[in-house]
């Protein structure tokens, strides 16, 4: 499974690429706002940083518009995902932007039925945003599950489910069992998947009988 940081943060991208840890960017204009810094410059940025996909969302409602601004974006850098809400107008820009050949993400998906429509409109990623289904007391697990037995059903689809709006390791977890390609967290996320209670005790008895035996490594 593929990791996706969702965040604007230059210094913790670079971290962590270099960690071998990021497969990809997520963003949107309000993660990029509170960067403070000009948001065509934010992007290019990170697109050199990482190698994999960028995703970076239109703010236009209308099928016309969002196609030209998404232009705008995929001009920015060779690895840009351009980002388009799951509404009919949405679908229409993904259509159209994907025959151009580039790739797109269809976000704000609560749905199996809205996730077997992104994948007919040709969509490269669908973003299911399991935290807020969760927040309704419904399994945003349980959509993913839903979504990949579709796919699995239609080997003609090729959308990559990209699991977002991400709140706990746990989901992470559930992710990789169903088989879901992506997952996009924050950062503090991705770094809570290497904590253990165990470990850190471990790791504290080593220590300590080490310094006991009074030798040194170097």
């Amino acid at each position: 499974m593929k990791f996706f940081v969702d965040t604007a943060d230059i210094a913790m991208i670079r971290d962590l690429a270099d960690k071998g840890m990021v497969d990809g960017v997520t963003t949107n204009p309000s993660i990029i706002a509170k960067s403070g810094q000009p948001f065509f410059d934010v992007l290019k940025e990170i697109c050199a940083i990482v190698d994999g996909p960028v995703s970076a969302e239109v703010t236009a409602t209308d099928a016309a518009a969002m196609i030209a601004e998404g232009q705008k974006l995929a001009a920015t850098a060779h690895n840009i995902a351009i980002k388009v809400p799951l509404t009919w107008d949405g679908l229409k820009a993904c259509r159209a932007l994907s025959q151009e050949g580039h790739m797109v993400n269809v976000t704000l998906c609560f749905s199996a039925n809205q996730a077997l429509l992104a994948a007919k409109a040709g969509a490269t990623f669908i973003s299911p945003f399991v935290g807020r289904i969760d927040d309704i007391a419904y399994d945003g697990m349980e959509l993913i599950a839903d979504i990949k037995q579709i796919y699995d059903n239609y080997p003609a689809l090729k959308t990559q489910i990209l699991v977002a709006s991400v709140r706990t390791v746990n989901h992470v977890k559930q992710a990789a069992l169903i088989g879901a390609d992506i997952v996009t967290v924050p950062p503090k996320t991705l770094q809570s998947l290497a904590a253990h209670p165990l470990t850190d005790a471990g790791l504290a008895a080593f220590l300590a009988d080490w310094e006991k035996s009074g030798q040194s490594i170097t």
